[in-house]
């Protein structure tokens, strides 16, 4: 059976620090075809939809919508600060390679 992903304690705090459900929104994070590895994820704010699956800690939201789900088994979804700024970021176990962008990946 697949996991759902996890999210870190500092990822939650970082949304806590944006404000994120003080404005009604939760981290949406998806998985769309395209990128330069055959998938990307696509990181945002949005609103809670019908079949999200909903991962709260310290007062807040992280969505995956059910197409999402299975590329995010086991995943976990952090926040880093590094030199070149920043970013919530997915350490997923399911990618077989990603390219240098963090953001595309291929299974």
């Amino acid at each position: 059976m697949q996991l759902p992903p996890k999210v870190t304690e500092r990822a939650f705090e970082r949304l806590a620090e944006i404000g994120a459900a003080d404005q009604g929104q939760a981290l949406r994070v998806a998985v769309e075809g395209g990128g330069c590895s055959g998938f990307q994820y696509e990181i945002k704010l949005d609103t809670q939809k019908e079949d999200d699956l909903v991962l709260e800690g310290a007062g807040e939201k992280v969505l995956v919508d059910s197409i999402s789900l299975p590329f995010l088994a086991d995943a976990v979804i952090d926040f880093t600060e590094e030199l070149i700024g920043a970013r919530f970021v997915i350490n997923n176990p399911n990618a077989t390679s990603s390219c240098g962008c963090g953001t595309s990946f291929s299974m």
